[in-house]
């Protein structure tokens, strides 16, 4: 489900104009070409490709809590490597931090870690969610618990 926060984060705050962060009326990151292909394929088509595998495809009710914490990991390890990067560049660098609100030079580093509360707290909301609406939905494809494996049968003896 970290794919969801990319797509929501991109669309709600990245690409969103009114949005105190928007990346979409500067001109050093107006992509066209296969860059704006492969954006829109990271940002659009493979959050809704993945929630739809999870609408469709996984078997209501495997989600818990824990993973909700869990998911905080990644984005929590991308923070401090950006960080990281753009304390290791000089100033002035290029694309020295990935997104506007990553960006130390402009917000310092209170202000990065005030963002980055913010965006974690919102992220484990929406990952709670996800897990109490995993437990409500109903099963939208084929019943896939009691699946067997398809590709090749169990093993008689410990040698196949």
């Amino acid at each position: 489900m970290l794919v969801s926060i990319t797509g929501l984060v991109y669309h709600l705050v990245l690409a969103n104009s009114s949005s105190g962060f928007s990346m979409t009326g500067d001109a050093t990151h107006a992509l066209t070409g296969r860059r704006s292909v492969s954006n829109q394929l990271l940002h659009t088509v493979t959050p809704l490709a993945a929630a739809l595998d999870w609408l469709v495809l996984t078997a209501p009710g495997g989600l818990l809590v824990r993973h909700a914490a869990q998911w905080m990991l990644c984005p929590l390890v991308y923070l401090l490597f950006a960080l990281a990067r753009g304390a290791l560049l000089s100033p002035g660098s290029e694309a020295r931090y990935p997104y506007p609100f990553v960006d130390v030079e402009a917000h310092g580093y209170a202000g990065v870690v005030g963002d980055a509360v913010f965006f974690g707290a919102a992220f484990y909301a929406l990952g709670l969610a996800i897990v109490g609406l995993d437990r409500i939905r109903p099963s939208l494809g084929p019943d896939l618990r009691h699946r067997s494996n398809r590709i090749s049968p169990p093993a008689v003896s410990p040698l196949k």
